[in-house]
């Protein structure tokens, strides 16, 4: 039987999880990247592998296996992962309610508690107990440092599975069965685009017709802790529970969400929510914020920085607050409420993009999905 070629546009996290499902399916791939490395949003986030975001079923699921993947992953590879579980802080009634609701009705489905004030500050000493109501405990979230990760990955994959990878190679055409990157072509049975952004590019008229906007994103890096202080789990603050799918399912959620478009307007506007993850050196990753169109100002705003810190202080304590880094992402999103975008545009090539922030969470998932149902 001769040998099947794919070849696999773009190597973030999607490329990546993709090119893995492909040589495990016998595929021999070929990576194009157009860039030394993978610089994008794949490398530009919280490290956070987070089926507490999804809905209970098929994405929970989806989910759940990408992490499990993510685990084989980083332990082949000799990458740090922490499955440190994540905490949702409650800070009024309404998000109490939310809270407790949500664990009522999942608990049976996920590893999901409702804890007390103790309980809580039991599980971290970096939440501040000032106002606290409660939390959520969750055992399923997982932390990878992602820019080091998705830097590494392609070594370990092209040791494991012979995937070669193409860098400094910008795909700009496909005309199947050949993609070309200036006067170069290279050919294969099965092409997928995964590009992020890039999608645009390659496929305008797709992009146009398809629900597809942009997400700006901004985040921050503060300092080491001292003496190797550990925040435990990840942490986040109520505005995460109307940022995030999985949460639909409390009762009480549409009237939290009116709550803070009465209180805090600014933080609607620029789609805030905010959260933190801590990796294996003790720096703690810090956001974040959403900004949706077509093209941004590249210039980050400081009061959207500001936004942040000064929320993430109602419910966070930590020994240094020095900020070392400030970045902002853009990732490719859909209009429509879709989590991802898997289509065919000529025979021969499938686009795989749309994951609208959580490309970390169920790409490995995802890419397993697509390839089983096309090879």
């Amino acid at each position: 039987m001769a040998s099947k070629n794919a070849i696999v546009i773009g190597a973030g996290i999607v490329g990546l999880a993709m090119a893995r499902s492909l040589a495990e399916k016998g595929y021999t791939v070929d990576v194009f990247e157009r860039n030394e490395k993978a610089v994008g949003a794949s490398v530009r986030n919280f490290g956070m592998v987070w089926p507490i975001g999804q809905p209970t079923g098929a994405l929970y699921e989806r989910a759940l296996r990408s992490r499990s993947i993510w685990k084989a992953v980083c332990k082949g590879a000799g990458l740090w992962h922490n499955e440190v579980g994540s905490l949702h802080l409650a800070y009024n009634d309404l998000e109490w309610d939310v809270l407790q609701q949500f664990a009522a009705v999942e608990n049976n489905a996920r590893p999901v508690t409702a804890i007390d004030v103790p309980a809580t500050l039991k599980k971290s000493d970096a939440v501040n107990p000032v106002n606290l109501k409660g939390a959520l405990w969750s055992a399923d979230e997982m932390i990878v440092e992602s820019r080091v990760a998705i830097e590494k990955l392609p070594a370990y994959l092209s040791e494991k599975y012979r995937i070669t990878f193409h860098f400094n190679t910008a795909v700009n055409r496909i005309e199947y069965p050949a993609v070309y990157a200036g006067k170069k072509q290279w050919k294969a049975d099965i092409i997928y685009v995964c590009s992020g952004p890039d999608l645009e590019t390659l496929y305008p008229d797709v992009f146009a017709a398809n629900y597809f906007t942009k997400s700006k994103l901004q985040m921050m890096r503060l300092t080491m802790q001292p003496d190797g202080w550990r925040i435990g789990p990840s942490l986040c603050g109520g505005l995460s529970l109307i940022h995030y799918k999985g949460f639909q399912s409390a009762p009480s959620l549409p009237a939290l969400k009116a709550f803070y478009e009465a209180n805090l307007p600014d933080y609607i506007k620029w789609g805030v929510h905010v959260m933190v993850s801590q990796n294996a050196e003790g720096e703690l990753t810090i956001g974040d914020s959403h900004e949706y169109g077509l093209v941004f100002d590249p210039f980050d705003k400081a009061f959207i920085n500001n936004l942040i810190i000064d929320y993430m202080k109602q419910f966070a304590v930590f020994k240094d607050w020095t900020m070392i880094q400030s970045w902002h992402g853009i990732y490719p999103k859909r209009t429509n409420g879709a989590i991802d975008f898997v289509f065919s545009p000529e025979n021969g090539v499938t686009i795989v993009n749309g994951l609208g922030g959580n490309g970390m969470t169920l790409s490995f998932g995802l890419a397993e999905e697509v390839v089983g149902a096309s090879v």
